[in-house]
């Protein structure tokens, strides 16, 4: 068990709003209405503190990949994102043959059951090869909902979402399919109409991944998937806020129109975030990674990122000009929400897991608790 302490003297971000020189509670694993008797007091004057990240999108990290990793390797990814704030992350993976794809489910459900992470989220093989990105043609296929529902029953009870092009044969059917089963089917990798994208979200489609990026762009006269998942409530809209896979009007744009609330950042960060520059493989493709950006070797295609979701909240705010509170909203209520996890994370209220970040004045990470355990310990420095 943990130690009882109280984080003293920082901007704390509520869901109420912010309060300077505020005062957070923490009781063994879980943040407390009250201090208890004898807690440590820590000092945290200048600082932020805000709730732990929430990442829905996340392929890997720290060298490691979570569609090919070893279970330690997976472990050592998701470290990697602890580091940089993510306190609860969702595991993803990328197009591979099916039979493979329900080995791995297998694998990251064991993690999942064991609390090491929220969950499985699957991207493709149901996507459009018009808009493939960096996935493998030649495993692609159309979304079938009993091969879709396969990858499901294969995550025991784990699969959280599952990307689709919903306007492939069988999209319709299997977004139906998630929705009954309760797991998020999003919008992706598509080369689907306005229209067709309103039928996918009228048939229960809730999320688009990421927005922009692997979809036909925004025209007046086709206003494509952008502008019907944009304009419908309902629907949760994925940013890779890195400086490369957005331009920051593209981001306004989104805020703009789909509002705080309905924004969640993600990393779609593959195994070189948090590692470096070099060559790695993202599932059965090679990427060359420099400069922190990821590019497929074989046609020059961006392949993911190397984001930690601290770097999203910092561009968030000192480049963006977000608001602080609409940049904890789109790192950690919104996708708790989404996953419906929020009555345990996502905000920093009292019975809630204490997880949360501890950020200096220029918005770097200095602190990371998860369930009451530092991670990074902010008073070492």
């Amino acid at each position: 068990m943990a130690p009882s302490k109280v984080l003293a003297g920082a901007r704390v971000v509520l869901p109420t709003g912010t309060v300077d020189d505020g005062r957070l509670a923490v009781d063994g694993t879980r943040i407390a209405a009250q201090a208890p008797p004898g807690a440590e007091i820590v000092d945290l004057s200048g600082h932020w503190v805000v709730p732990g990240f929430v990442d829905l999108h996340n392929h890997g990290g720290g060298g490691a990949s979570f569609t090919s990793g070893t279970a330690e390797e997976v472990l050592r990814g998701i470290h990697t994102h602890r580091l940089h704030g993510t306190t609860t992350l969702v595991a993803s993976t990328v197009t591979g043959d099916l039979d493979f794809l329900a080995r791995r489910a297998g694998l990251l459900a064991e993690l999942a059951e064991q609390g090491d992470i929220a969950g499985i989220h699957f991207e493709g093989p149901f996507i459009s090869p018009c808009r493939k990105g960096a996935h493998s043609e030649e495993l692609l296929r159309d979304p079938d909902p009993a091969q879709v529902r396969k990858l499901v029953d294969a995550a025991r009870g784990h699969a959280r979402m599952v990307t689709l092009a919903t306007e492939l044969p069988g999209g319709i059917a299997s977004v139906r399919m998630l929705a009954d089963q309760g797991v998020i089917a999003a919008v992706g990798h598509t080369d689907a109409t306005y229209e067709q994208t309103v039928e996918a979200i009228e048939a229960g489609a809730r999320v688009a991944t990421h927005l922009f990026n692997a979809m036909p762009p925004l025209g007046h006269r086709a206003p494509g998937p952008i502008t019907a998942l944009l304009e419908d409530e309902r629907v949760t809209v994925e940013l890779i806020n890195d400086g490369v896979h957005l331009h920051p009007a593209a981001l306004r744009l989104a805020f703009h129109h789909a509002g705080a609330a309905r924004v969640a950042f993600i990393t779609d960060a593959m195994d070189a975030a948090g590692f470096g520059d070099g060559r790695y493989m993202l599932g059965p493709l090679e990427v060359e990674v420099e400069g922190g950006v990821a590019r497929l070797v074989d046609g020059g295609s961006i392949a993911g990122s190397t984001l930690t979701l601290d770097r999203a909240f910092k561009r968030a705010v000192t480049v963006d000009g977000l608001p602080v509170e609409d940049a904890v909203a789109a790192l950690s209520a919104n996708p708790a929400r989404l996953l419906g996890l929020s009555d345990r994370v996502g905000s920093l209220e009292p019975g809630k897991d204490a997880d949360l970040v501890v950020l200096d004045a220029a918005f770097d990470v200095k602190g990371v608790m998860r369930r009451g355990a530092w991670v990074v310990d902010p008073r070492l420095g």
